[in-house]
């Protein structure tokens, strides 16, 4: 990372399993991926955190921030309370988009295998709006109708963490397709996994850390890496418009 600003960050932790005396637990790898303010998907860094948690999150937040992360506007993750809260520690100007697919799968936790099509078909019509107010009016409507069918868990969760999903009006049309899901990380994630099927288990943390390290290294410097993601005229724009506004 040639210190920079990156306007949107995405953020994931994967989990891979490691062998430690005989025994197997969980190490958490904590990516983060950004898109520069040239319109390239970049890969920000991955450092080992022993869980989730918010000691976690601020220490990689921090290393980011001190290795030129800067001018970040929104981060986009899943919903895991210890990173919430340390975004708005290192990053307080930014905001919070929480990743729609992880979202529904949320919802989806809590409905019956036979109504999940039913259901994303409902949540998707949330996301198709073309702003923010229609998108909430929407979302009564989802919840109302889950209300009906019997679905009183989906309903709740739709009705907590719906507002969180939005964030992505905040900003220019032309990008909200690519910020409001983290599956600029899935991917990397899946590629990962695939390598770490073929190894197994490793030793130590920081073996792991090595190889997605590399997984990372070897993804950026394809055309994944090379290829314009998206146009950042339009967030340029929108920031000069603001700032007239205000």
């Amino acid at each position: 990372m040639q210190g920079g600003r990156y306007p949107y960050v995405y953020v994931d932790g994967i989990y891979l399993r490691r062998n430690w005396g005989g025994e197997f637990e969980n190490v958490a790898i904590l990516v983060a991926i950004a898109v520069n303010e040239d319109g390239y998907r970049e890969v920000l860094g991955a450092a080992e955190g022993m869980k989730e948690d918010k000691a976690s999150w601020v220490s990689f937040f921090q290393w980011l921030r001190s290795r030129g992360l800067d001018g970040v506007k929104l981060v986009v993750g899943d919903k895991c309370l210890g990173m919430l809260e340390a975004v708005g520690e290192v990053f307080p100007k930014a905001k919070y988009q929480r990743c729609t697919v992880h979202f529904y799968r949320n919802v989806f936790s809590v409905t019956p295998r036979s109504k999940v099509k039913l259901v994303a078909k409902m949540l998707k019509a949330i996301h198709a709006q073309e702003s923010k107010k229609a998108a909430r009016e929407k979302a009564k409507a989802v919840v109302e109708e889950l209300r009906s069918m019997k679905l009183k868990e989906a309903a709740k969760k739709v009705e907590d963490g719906i507002e969180e999903t939005l964030t992505y009006c905040d900003f220019p049309s032309e990008h909200w397709t690519r910020i409001r899901t983290n599956n600029v990380i899935e991917r990397l994630n899946r590629e990962i996994r695939r390598r770490t099927r073929v190894v197994g288990s490793f030793p130590d943390g920081n073996s792991a850390l090595m190889l997605v390290c590399a997984r990372l290294r070897h993804v950026a410097g394809t055309q994944w890496g090379n290829k314009k993601y998206m146009n950042m005229k339009h967030l340029e724009a929108a920031v000069e418009d603001a700032s007239i506004a205000g």
